[in-house]
């Protein structure tokens, strides 16, 4: 975040946050302009070039505060004495309520348009990606340790294959409005993923 957006009030910088998160999540991020923020907040274009220069510095923004986030949500998770599969299926309702407010995850909606962001918003982006599956392989890890997930390949692989998954998920269960098929793939995802002696597939 620049020094503009540093400088100016909090509270006003919040809200631009907020509603840039959801027309990105809802729209895309080259769909909705500085215009659509200030008609939402009944101020001026110029009012919110003092808050973020330029709309590559508020999608930066964007992504700090909501990566940021996610990694609380995970810590929260990490927080619980759970089982790996208990933890797995948490990890999928983070997913899940997004796409139960008509959303979409900003980081998916931001990599189908990666080729025009600006280069200062492509590490943060990355960056995001590679931390969830850093957690989901410690998850993973903790799985075949404790003997509640058994899976063929590598760690790595298996976090990239489950992120890739939900997303996809995501994507494909937007046009019908159902998360009950958000659900479905998560919970056959996570039953590939469970040993034959555990309980069976997280619920989700």
């Amino acid at each position: 975040m620049g020094k503009r957006a540093q400088s100016g009030n909090g509270e006003t910088s919040s809200q631009i946050l907020d509603i840039a998160e959801r027309l990105v999540q809802s729209r895309g991020f080259n769909a909705f302009s500085y215009a659509d923020v200030a008609a939402e907040l009944h101020v001026s274009k110029a009012a919110l070039h003092y808050h973020f220069a330029s709309k590559a510095e508020l999608g930066e923004a964007l992504l700090t505060r909501y990566a940021a986030r996610f990694a609380g949500a995970l810590s929260a998770i990490d927080a619980e004495p759970a089982a790996a599969p208990q933890k797995l299926a948490a990890y999928a309702n983070l997913y899940r309520e997004v796409l139960e407010n008509q959303r979409m995850c900003l980081c998916g909606m931001l990599a189908a348009e990666y080729q025009t962001l600006s280069e200062p918003m492509r590490p943060i982006l990355m960056a995001f990606f590679s931390d969830n599956e850093a957690w989901l392989g410690r998850v993973l890890e903790q799985g075949r340790e404790e003997g509640t997930l058994d899976f063929a390949g590598s760690i790595s692989t298996a976090a990239r294959l489950i992120v890739a998954a939900l997303e996809g998920a995501m994507l494909v269960a937007r046009p019908f409005g159902d998360v009950a098929r958000f659900q479905a793939a998560a919970a056959g995802l996570f039953a590939g993923l469970a040993s034959p002696s555990s309980a069976g597939a997280p619920d989700t």
